[in-house]
């Protein structure tokens, strides 16, 4: 208990799913949680039940590819907890096309959620946290950022491998090699966890067994599979940690 204790943590995609699950943990460990997400109705809904376990967090309607959203999020973040200590970058979208048959359009619209969202967290939080003496950033990734798939994923694949290098160049640069801000940036790696996200395909027995299939553990993954390597992350346990990729993903990549 007590891992994330007095620490302030804003989790984007915490409406449901990963961000869900990490949002709640955070907080059960003690940090103080802004969950951020489109989904007003069950972003609400996690910050009330936080609170009836006994913790703290208040719910922020937040488009992560809006730079005013973020400015407006940090800001809030700041005026009711006093500072930030954590970003999760959680949120994120998907979609199955052939290359060929995918518009620019929708490249552009991944692209916006999956990538730019990330940098602009980054950047925003790098503002409030170099004034407070640090902290710790960690942006969600993917198996898929790291190795290709035979899935009509091209788009999500570099998005997700865009998130890895991002995540380790933003390490160096906040780093006492670079501007010496005592961030910490990280980049997490699930496999296919059981989401929202991806429930559409998983509905389909055989895409399922399929996904079941190339991961050597078994089975899929939980979404607090995820947000344990969260906290560990959010936690100063993790203070030796930066620009490396955490891989959570039941061996898919290691074959």
């Amino acid at each position: 208990m007590d891992r994330v204790k007095g620490k302030v943590a804003i989790i984007t995609g915490g409406a449901s799913g990963m961000g869900r699950a990490e949002a709640s943990l955070l907080a059960k460990e003690g940090a103080k949680v802004v969950v951020a997400d489109i989904d007003e109705v069950n972003g609400k809904k996690v910050a009330e039940e936080i609170g009836r376990e006994g913790g703290k967090a208040i719910f922020v309607k937040h488009d992560v590819t809006s730079e005013s959203d973020w400015s407006g999020l940090i800001k809030k973040t700041l005026s009711e907890f006093g500072k930030l200590d954590v970003l999760v970058n959680n949120a994120g979208v998907l979609f199955a096309k052939p290359i060929e048959d995918t518009s620019l359009e929708e490249w552009r619209w991944l692209m916006s959620v999956n990538l730019d969202g990330v940098f602009l967290g980054t950047k925003y939080a790098i503002g409030a946290m170099k004034k407070s003496g640090g902290g710790s950033i960690i942006n969600i990734s993917s198996f898929a950022g790291t190795v290709g798939t035979i899935d009509d994923t091209a788009a999500y694949c570099a998005s997700k491998g865009g998130v890895k290098l991002f995540s380790k160049a933003a390490a160096l640069e906040c780093s006492k090699a670079g501007h010496d801000y005592n961030i910490r940036v990280n980049s997490v790696h699930p496999g296919v966890i059981e989401t929202p996200l991806n429930e559409p395909m998983r509905k389909v027995e055989a895409i399922k067994q399929s996904m079941i299939a190339r991961h050597p553990i078994g089975h899929l993954g939980q979404p607090i599979d995820i947000a344990y390597a969260i906290l560990y992350l959010a936690s100063d346990e993790s203070k030796f940690a930066t620009g490396s990729e955490m891989v959570v993903d039941g061996g898919w990549t290691a074959q």
